[in-house]
């Protein structure tokens, strides 16, 4: 167990390079571009933007899962299949961790979710970090012919069946399949696994999150709320016998050209200057949030010019 001076224990490049204990890094959601008015994104110039990302020094870059474009949840994500584009952000970047926020576990074979994972990792140089979901989106579950009720006990049999299955010539029994005795899957994660990182409640106990997660993935709420969530994960997380493990948030932000521009509310996020943005990061740090990662879609600013502002006024907060 490490001890709270020590920092979070170690999994691989990507872990280490984005949480720190009692610090806070920055990164950005994919795609980075504004997209207010649609649910699909154009997707121009994705790869230019994820590696200015890395040039400029923000800590990852975050896909998600979105199957099917939902009239109802109003996002078609990046677009590409999340393993499909890691794969091509792992040949295309060198530092930068690659991040999905999050796998939705129910949806795919976990045997699938842990070849495509361990294969990612191994060739970024282990920078992959795995968010994964028991889901929200009630649509996607009959388009596959799947029960959505189950969602929660079948999320527990993959994660255990993933981490199972990293292992060195496993031999278990589980719903979604037997591997036998000598059978092997390769490759294997870069380190000794890929972190696996929760989102929200995924259907599962306080207790079974903080026991069983690498990290935690939670959703931007008031600093004072979101202070003593947090401060309950960190508790939890000691009293299984782990120690500390970093917990990170999703933020939607449109930057504004003036400096003290004063907060105003958009979806899960907020319109503001850097004063403010600064200083909200800061609270969350103060806090106990680990990373941020910004979601730019409503920024109505230039996105070069809105990251280059971020990368010259509060990365340096946030990297030293």
């Amino acid at each position: 167990m490490m001890s709270e001076h020590q920092g979070f224990a170690p999994i691989n490049q990507g872990y280490e390079a984005v949480f720190r204990l009692n610090r806070l890094s920055l990164g950005l959601v994919v795609p980075i571009e504004r997209y207010a008015d649609s649910p699909v994104p154009s997707m121009r110039a994705h790869l230019k933007r994820v590696r200015l990302a890395e040039q400029l020094g923000f800590a990852a870059v975050w896909l998600r899962d979105v199957p099917f474009n939902v009239p109802s949840f109003g996002d078609a994500g990046q677009l590409y299949d999340p393993f499909v584009y890691l794969g091509l952000l792992a040949g295309q970047t060198e530092r930068i961790a690659l991040g999905v926020a999050s796998v939705v576990l129910p949806l795919r074979h976990p045997a699938h979710v842990a070849k495509a994972a361990a294969s990612a990792d191994a060739l970024s140089g282990g920078r992959l970090l795995l968010g994964v979901a028991s889901g929200d989106r009630p649509d996607e579950y009959p388009a596959l012919n799947l029960n959505y009720e189950d969602r929660g006990t079948r999320f527990r049999d993959s994660f255990d069946y993933i981490q199972r299955i990293w292992q060195n010539s496993p031999s278990f029994d589980n719903r979604y399949g037997s591997p036998g005795k000598g059978m092997d899957m390769l490759p294997k994660p870069a380190a000794e696994k890929v972190p696996l990182l929760i989102t929200g409640a995924s259907q599962q106990s306080p207790e079974w999150l903080a026991r069983n997660g690498d990290g935690w993935l939670t959703y931007p709420r008031p600093v004072a709320v979101q202070q003593q969530i947090i401060g309950d994960w960190r508790a939890r997380t000691t009293a299984s016998g782990h120690g500390l493990k970093p917990a990170m948030q999703s933020l939607y932000i449109d930057l504004l050209e003036k400096d003290d521009a004063p907060p105003q509310a958009i979806h899960l996020g907020f319109r503001a200057g850097m004063h403010y943005l600064r200083a909200y990061l800061k609270s969350l740090e103060a806090i106990g949030i680990n990373h941020v990662a910004l979601n730019l879609r409503f920024n109505q600013a230039n996105i070069e010019t809105t990251l280059q502002r971020i990368a010259d006024e509060l990365l340096p907060d946030f990297t030293t």
